[in-house]
């Protein structure tokens, strides 16, 4: 008798059916592939940007490193050009007050010596005030013409202005008061010939006698004699 396995006949596995790599592109399966393809692209674009971008700020901060790096190096050079224009300062300025003292020590002196030099017989004086480029005379006189003399006396020096007579009056006793304004200037003024004047010896007056003599009058005198 011969038998037959029908179970065994029905569970034969069905043939697979092979696809071929031409059918992969095909429908829907080429969709997916476009899908996929774009998906990678674009990470890949975001990984190149943000490879660029991560070197563009390590760079960055590699500079600034290296510039702060170079400003802690010459902030001691600028500080000692700092010091040194400090100091520059600070010396021209004892410099010029040296200058300034010198000058105000020959300043006062000359003139007191001009003035002195410039007194006639028979006036005095009482009070002197000077500012920087002005000086006011304050005196007395045994007449108006030893006042016309002292005024020409100051006239000829060469460092005074023209000397101008702010006021005059006469006073019991037959004495003059008088307050004479000048300005004066270590610079030398030319004289009427052109070349410029000489203080030295100091003017005469008119009575023909030495001009640095002052005469004692009532009141004691304020100004000194030329030696």
């Amino acid at each position: 008798m011969i038998k037959i396995n029908l179970l065994a006949e029905g569970k034969r596995p069905a043939a697979v059916r092979k696809i071929k790599p031409s059918q992969l592109l095909e429908g829907k399966d080429f969709g997916l592939w476009l899908l996929a393809a774009g998906l990678v692209l674009g990470l890949g674009a975001v990984g190149l940007l943000w490879y660029l971008r991560h070197n563009t700020i390590v760079e960055n901060d590699q500079k600034i490193v290296e510039a702060e790096k170079e400003v802690e190096e010459l902030s001691s050079v600028i500080k000692e050009v700092d010091d040194y224009k400090s100091k520059k300062g600070e010396l021209e300025r004892k410099i010029k007050v040296i200058n300034d003292l010198k000058l105000n020590q020959r300043g006062p002196v000359k003139v007191m010596d001009n003035i002195s030099r410039s007194l006639p017989e028979l006036l005095w004086l009482d009070h002197l005030t000077m500012s920087a480029s002005a000086i006011e005379i304050d005196g007395r006189a045994f007449n108006t013409n030893a006042v016309a003399n002292f005024i020409e006396n100051l006239d000829k020096v060469p460092e005074f202005g023209e000397p101008t007579l702010k006021d005059t009056q006469e006073q019991a006793g037959g004495v003059y008061k008088f307050v004479i304004n000048l300005n004066y200037s270590f610079t030398p003024k030319e004289d009427k010939s052109g070349k410029p004047g000489k203080s030295a010896g100091g003017p005469a007056g008119k009575d023909g006698k030495d001009a640095g003599k002052a005469v004692k009058g009532p009141a004691p005198a304020a100004a000194p004699t030329s030696g």
